[in-house]
């Protein structure tokens, strides 16, 4: 298990029907629908350890006393250090944590989306292998 936090932006949309991410940039434009947190505090190599025995994964999005969760197929090769993708489809790439998983951004809990749209709102993200 490993968490990391992130923050809620003012454009925080979260329609994307396919993919879910979190980043480090600070800044957020209405283009990254898919984009769930920014100013993310992730460690790359603390992830990349998490993962190497996995063949699954949930993410846990926690914001105050609401909660959702995604699952995913862990990408092996996953080894980006400024954004973390979760992919309903199969496509891999460096920046792709998750694939096959069970949701994409337009999924999450719509009641945890609207706090995320606060720029000061810190989210809790929790990793757990399987």
């Amino acid at each position: 298990m490993y968490s990391f936090t992130a923050y809620g932006h003012k454009n925080v949309l979260a329609t994307h029907k396919t993919t879910a991410e979190f980043t480090k940039d600070k800044e957020l434009s209405l283009k990254g629908n898919c984009i769930l947190g920014v100013n993310a505090d992730f460690d790359l190599e603390k992830i990349k350890n998490l993962i190497k025995d996995s063949k699954r994964i949930r993410i846990v999005i926690t914001v105050g006393d609401v909660s959702d969760e995604i699952t995913a197929e862990v990408n092996p090769d996953f080894d980006d250090d400024r954004e973390i993708v979760i992919r309903m489809g199969g496509f891999k790439s460096k920046r792709t944590l998750g694939i096959g998983a069970d949701k994409g951004a337009a999924h999450v809990k719509r009641w945890l989306v609207d706090k995320l749209k606060n720029p000061v709102q810190k989210i809790d993200i929790t990793l757990i292998s399987s």
